[in-house]
């Protein structure tokens, strides 16, 4: 999940701005959905591909709930407990239920995937990618019983899980894996194609290969490179805690959590290498081998203390640890269409910026509140929610200021 980070930059919060072309981004506010529910350290939310207006929420501990579209959130539904619910740690707060997807058949098939941290008896805590199944006899709960291990990753350390799962528009699932953990890569899991570790991977769980509960996509990248794990679609990514497609475009982002001094947002594409260990966003963090070269991110944040130093944006407002979110798709509020919103987990910080024609266009702070961002989300009209972490919380993300003809256009 997201490494903790010190609490000592929050007295940096009242940098608002950051690269700006002539016309700024509208402001945000927070509308607060399901306002009688508290939901327990939410990581995921998703509604149900099926017309039924089910959005479906993920606990850290494990627990994924139920709760109708539009409702106060009183009358929230268990539809699964994994792990018996326990399987956050305070004191390995990276630990847990990270990751939830549907189907995109789900209508049909009722399946739906989950990333988590299992502890073994040895004492290693792999992270698994399962598929569920919803009961026969009750379309709201799951049967605990149909769980299918697809993927099982082994990681040297209990942090930089990734943990983010999401069907592409070619219908694979694209999972995210961070590099295992501890402090600068130590094993150089970033630059090791043989690894599953600070990865992209995509998988296709519609087929079996042999000796695997998924099929190798026949275009992955890397299916004929010697020695490579063919599940791999990018790598040379820390930890990629949230991405996203862009359901316009198909553009995947992703928001990357640095280690000392640069957060930054990726534009991931097939067999790209993103510098993790080498680089740490446009920066040299460990030398690199003579004809390396790796794929700039689009944008970078500095931490406290590093503004000085040179960078494409270098009057970013600072942060700690990146939450990548969504590039807003939604109508209801015409005035954030095409922006691509994320933000800052501990500094609550959400900002917003435009891309366009290869460059960020426009780049600004929508809204500083002191909340913590588990993670953002996006409903079935493409309308975007940030989800508070340690108050278990739910908002929707609005105008501050909405232009009522847009809307009514």
């Amino acid at each position: 999940m997201i490494q903790t980070r010190t609490l000592a930059v929050l007295c940096a919060a009242s940098m608002l701005l950051a690269f700006r072309s002539s016309a700024a981004l509208p402001q945000v506010k927070l509308e607060r959905a399901f306002p009688a529910s508290r939901i327990d350290r939410p990581l995921w939310m998703e509604e149900a591909p099926d017309g039924s207006g089910r959005i479906f929420i993920a606990e850290q501990r494990g627990v994924i709930l139920m709760l109708q579209k539009g409702s106060d959130g009183s009358k929230a539904k268990e539809v699964l407990r994994i792990g018996g619910g326990d399987l956050y740690d305070d004191q390995a707060n990276e630990k847990g239920l990270l990751g939830f997807a549907f189907h995109p058949k789900f209508k049909e098939n009722g399946k739906f995937y989950v990333y988590y941290t299992h502890v073994l008896d040895d004492g290693s805590i792999p992270t698994v990618t399962s598929e569920f199944k919803m009961s026969a006899k009750d379309p709201d709960i799951a049967d605990p019983a149909s769980e299918r291990k697809l993927l099982v990753i082994q990681r040297p350390w209990w942090n930089h899980e990734g943990g983010c799962l999401a069907f592409g528009p070619d219908g694979y699932l694209y999972i995210s894996s961070g590099d295992g953990g501890h402090q600068r890569d130590p094993n150089n899991y970033g630059q090791n194609l043989s690894v599953l570790l600070a990865k992209m991977l995509r998988i296709d769980v519609d087929h079996a290969d042999a000796g695997k509960n998924y099929a190798i996509p026949k275009d992955n990248p890397f299916v004929a490179t010697a020695g490579a794990a063919p599940e791999i679609w990018a790598w040379g990514l820390r930890n990629p805690w949230r991405f996203s497609f862009d359901r316009e475009t198909g553009q995947l982002w992703e928001g990357d959590v640095g280690e000392d001094k640069w957060e930054e947002v990726n534009l991931i594409t097939k067999g790209g290498n993103y510098g993790w260990s080498i680089r740490e966003g446009f920066h040299e963090f460990k030398a690199a081998p003579p004809g390396a070269s790796y794929i700039d991110p689009i944008l970078e944040y500095a931490h406290n203390g590093y503004l000085a130093e040179q960078s494409p944006f270098p009057n970013h407002s600072i942060g700690v640890c990146i939450i990548g979110g969504f590039v807003y798709r939604g109508k209801k509020h015409p005035s954030l269409r095409g922006i691509y919103i994320y933000g800052d987990y501990v500094l609550g910080t959400i900002w917003g910026l435009r891309y366009e024609n290869g460059k960020v266009t426009e780049q600004s702070t929508l809204l500083l509140q002191p909340k913590s961002i588990g993670t953002f989300a996006q409903d079935a009209e493409g309308e975007v929610y940030m989800l508070s972490l340690n108050d278990g919380l739910i908002f929707a993300i609005a105008p501050a200021e909405e232009d009522q003809k847009a809307v009514n256009k």
